[in-house]
């Protein structure tokens, strides 16, 4: 067990990788810019995906995930609108969404698709590239605060 043969390879424990022989400093800065590069992808998406939350959770009858997406002033709204869905079956259909401004606190979102409300004899569609919404960054996180006028 301990014997080694001749077509064995022999490393020292002492011997690291080859990856290994980066120096330390540029793995660590390499570490860095690619954290960086992550969170500016992602935040700059990241009112997009909230106005998509909202209304998978309108969709899914999901009020208290309506309510945390969106700010103290739109509560009210939230709630309306989740009552005003209440007692259809409803879907979404297509629903891709993008932030066309952001500026520090605030941002603008527009979407692709529709909410499709079946109330029995009667299909209404809501076409939603037809609405921009508007966001606000609050304690760190992103709301959907309304449409702007």
């Amino acid at each position: 067990m301990g014997h080694v043969t001749m077509n064995q390879k022999h490393f020292d424990d002492t011997t690291p990788p080859t990856i290994y022989r980066l120096p330390f400093s540029l793995l660590i800065m390499l570490l860095i810019f690619q954290l960086f590069f992550a969170a500016c992808a992602s935040q700059a998406e990241l009112p997009a995906q909230v106005i998509e939350a909202y209304y998978q959770a309108l969709t899914k009858k999901d009020l208290n995930t309506m309510i945390s997406l969106a700010c103290p002033e739109w509560e009210e709204q939230a709630r309306n609108e989740y009552n005003s869905f209440g007692a259809v079956t409803t879907q979404l259909q297509g629903l891709r969404c993008q932030t066309i401004s952001q500026e520090q606190a605030k941002a603008r979102v527009n979407c692709q698709g529709k909410i499709i409300a079946n109330y029995g004899n009667e299909v209404l569609e809501i076409d939603l590239s037809k609405l921009t919404f508007e966001l606000v960054q609050q304690g760190g996180n992103w709301r959907f605060c309304g449409y702007p006028k």
